[in-house]
């Protein structure tokens, strides 16, 4: 999740113990407090209006969006609903999820396409050059 516009001031006032906890988190994170703080209200924002929807760090340090109580990130579902011509029913049977979890994963897409859409591209690229890199490994094992 990222924003490739400048950065808004505003001033919040936060309670001592969320201060607090967001300094302690900003101390054990490669995140700045502000950044930190902007990551998290910007995904809690996102979270209240999608509440299927949550946020995990992958193993390249990447935020994805994936759907609750699923390994699934949104990406792969819609790539899925994709290549079924959106049929979300035909999805959620394949899946082996909810109607409603598709949807979710549908309607989170809709108001954030372009991010999801990167993430997509940025996966294939890493699976391209990690296929890339294999190859390498098996021709020079001759």
């Amino acid at each position: 999740m990222s924003e490739n516009t400048a950065s808004v001031q505003r001033s919040f006032r936060l309670s001592p113990t969320t201060s607090a906890l967001l300094d302690q988190m900003a101390e054990q994170s490669n995140e700045s407090r502000n950044a930190l703080a902007d990551r998290l209200l910007g995904e809690g924002v996102r979270t209240e209006m999608h509440p299927l929807i949550r946020f995990r760090t992958g193993a390249a340090g990447r935020r994805e969006p994936l759907l609750v109580g699923t390994r699934l990130l949104v990406r792969q579902v819609v790539e899925t609903l994709k290549a079924a011509d959106g049929n979300v029913d035909q999805v959620a049977e394949y899946l082996d999820l909810p109607s409603r979890s598709v949807r979710a994963a549908l309607s989170y897409y809709a108001d954030f396409a372009d991010e999801v859409d990167a993430d997509a591209e940025w996966a294939q690229r890493v699976e391209s050059e990690a296929h890339a890199r294999w190859e390498r490994e098996q021709a020079a094992l001759g």
